[in-house]
């Protein structure tokens, strides 16, 4: 709601154009209906950017990449994957020996690249619900006996599908776990789970602050994804061209 009334404040002052930079675009779990009589949220906090007067957006890893689709104006996606791959290079002593598991087959696309990035071998974790009811049977696609293995994902709410993964891929025969995400959201129990899990460590991007979070649980550690957004900012001002930042962390 302040967002909105900053840009329609601008609008209203009569400015040339109005860039709404927005690292954690709201609702964007929302992007479909999951049943019938559910609201697209996502659809609806994009048309109120567009009402209120946005020219121009810029938010980064986007949960449904569709999303870019509900505006009719210029949207720029950025990714959090450069940063990744440098912090996976800087940090993981053993990286050459890694392997990249996407905790759901959604998440499939983002982690083969990474993969391909690093030159290594990936996974999948495979959710199995019987019931609606019932406890998911999790099945592992992939080999990660001795191996460390890093679970990459653009989000994490209550964190119960990437413990439960840890958990897979340590009985698989991993010989560490790391978790990277883009969106640490740790709501409800998500500390907690953190903290009691097999984790070496947990990687977020601060598109959301994250220092109270840090103080709970030593297990956080953050990317600093601040001059991403920087350089796609002054790079959008100055009309240069923002797909460097696709592949590239600013130097």
């Amino acid at each position: 709601m302040e967002l909105l009334i900053m840009i329609n404040a601008c609008k209203i002052a009569s400015s040339s154009r109005v860039t709404a930079v927005i690292p954690c675009f709201p609702y964007a779990r929302q992007d479909k209906k999951d049943k019938s009589r559910a609201p697209i949220s996502a659809k609806l906090v994009a048309n109120m950017l567009s009402v209120a007067g946005a020219d121009h957006i810029i938010t980064m890893d986007l949960h449904a990449s569709q999303i870019q689709g509900f505006f009719d104006i210029p949207v720029d996606n950025l990714y959090a994957e450069p940063a990744v791959l440098q912090w996976i290079r800087e940090n993981i002593a053993e990286w050459r020996n890694c392997i990249i598991v996407s905790p759901d087959a959604g998440g499939a696309k983002r982690v083969t690249s990474i993969a391909d990035r690093l030159n290594v071998e990936f996974a999948l974790i495979h959710k199995e619900r019987k019931k609606a009811n019932e406890v998911d049977r999790m099945v592992l696609v992939g080999d990660v006996k001795d191996r460390v293995a890093i679970l990459v994902d653009d989000m994490a709410d209550t964190c119960g599908t990437i413990c439960h993964a840890a958990d897979k891929l340590l009985s698989a025969g991993a010989t560490k776990v790391y978790a990277i995400l883009t969106h640490g959201i740790f709501s409800g129990p998500a500390i907690s789970r953190i903290n009691n899990a097999a984790f070496e460590a947990v990687v977020v991007t601060n598109t959301i602050p994250q220092e109270d979070k840090m103080k709970h649980c030593a297990k956080i550690q953050v990317i600093d994804i601040s001059m991403i957004l920087a350089e796609a900012i002054r790079r959008t001002h100055n009309g240069e061209s923002v797909s460097y930042l696709f592949s590239h962390v600013p130097l």
